[in-house]
């Protein structure tokens, strides 16, 4: 049944002429109204929904008496249990909301949930303004909801390099990436990869709990953002070319330079596109859960950065979130003008997904 449903998806899926314009449209309505908080805070998040899924699993399977080996197949279990539920729920709601009049308005309410322009912005933003307005403590304060450091050990520049370290990675993980994979493979791969993304925030950790029980999460995790990080960073060096101040070919040589200095193997290339387009030293030693992570620094550019910076990132953040909606709208129209040709290429490849499922049984 699974299969049946996600081969009908597919038929539909590798940007066709659906997928294309209700991303256009999701992407211009997320940038406007954002994540719809006020509706949330009646309805549960779908992302509240799959983070729920996931600590229960983490409460009743990993225990600290099991051995690192137990706790690392049971950590492979959920992740894979919560992808074949994901994969159902986006199959599923995609093949409801096909049969019935407007259905299309239920996959847009989800595709704008799960995309965080606006949301991203918004939350950097309110560092910038927290430091203004109420100091370093509001300041802390502020970027302790978007890094996982210890607010309490960053002074003010540490501050603003950590809400500058969010925007950049976060663009990846919360913009770039989940239009790619819905691009791909409509809801079902927007809804696996948000699923494998929450549960590598908050289980893919190294610490003694999760290192084993969280692995399986963070390499998924890595391997789904593996192509999203690195497209994250030439869009951000290209949107450099408009943005004042920034240099693109500083951009393109710190992020090729510098991203194997980040300790993940993603989010150091949008950061050393921002580093090096803005002139920044980012990431660099800082202090997670007590324990100081000797990172090495990306960027040569100035460390001590202020919240003026703040806005100079927010900018080149914007330019690179309108450079990827004009990317689709050009999709869109190639699709629309030379639909037939691309149809040739398309129907190859939906044939070779489509015989997946039977060269496994």
């Amino acid at each position: 049944m699974l299969c049946v449903m996600i081969d009908m998806v597919l038929a539909d899926a590798f940007a066709s002429i659906h997928i294309l314009a209700l991303l256009l449209i999701a992407l211009l309505v997320e940038a406007v109204v954002g994540g719809m908080p006020l509706f949330f805070r009646v309805v549960p998040h779908p992302v509240k929904i799959i983070g729920a899924l996931i600590g229960d699993f983490d409460r009743r399977l990993n225990r600290e008496n099991r051995s690192q080996v137990a706790r690392f197949i049971r950590g492979l279990m959920v992740a894979l249990t919560l992808i074949a539920l994901a994969a159902f729920a986006g199959a599923y709601l995609y093949r409801f909301s096909s049969g019935i009049p407007y259905g299309w308005l239920i996959e847009l309410f989800f595709v704008v949930t799960l995309i965080s322009q606006r949301d991203l912005f918004n939350h950097v933003r309110a560092v910038g303004k927290a430091l203004q307005f109420g100091g370093l403590a509001s300041g802390r304060k502020a970027v302790s909801h978007i890094v996982g450091r210890d607010p309490e050990s960053l002074d003010e520049h540490a501050v603003v390099r950590a809400s500058i370290e969010s925007c950049a990675e976060n663009f990846s993980d919360g913009v770039v990436a989940p239009v790619f994979w819905y691009l791909l493979f409509g809801l079902p791969g927007l809804f696996v990869y948000k699923t494998v993304n929450t549960m590598d925030s908050m289980i893919g950790y190294k610490s003694p709990r999760h290192h084993a029980f969280g692995m399986a999460a963070a390499k998924l995790d890595d391997l789904l953002n593996f192509i999203p990080a690195r497209l994250s960073g030439l869009l951000l060096a290209l949107a450099a070319l408009f943005t004042p101040t920034a240099s693109p070919i500083k951009a393109l040589r710190v992020m090729f330079q510098d991203a194997k200095n980040h300790s993940s193997p993603n989010a150091g290339w949008p950061e050393g596109a921002v580093a090096g387009a803005l002139g920044f030293a980012l990431a660099g030693p800082r202090r997670y859960g007590g324990v100081m992570v000797e990172d090495e620094w990306i960027g040569d550019g100035r460390a001590r950065l202020d919240r003026a910076d703040i806005s100079r990132t927010l900018y080149l953040y914007v330019i690179a979130c309108l450079l990827q909606i004009m990317g689709i709208a050009g999709l869109l129209t190639g699709r629309l003008t030379y639909g037939w040709q691309w149809s040739l290429w398309l129907d190859e490849v939906v044939r070779f997904f489509q015989s997946l499922p039977g060269m496994f049984g």
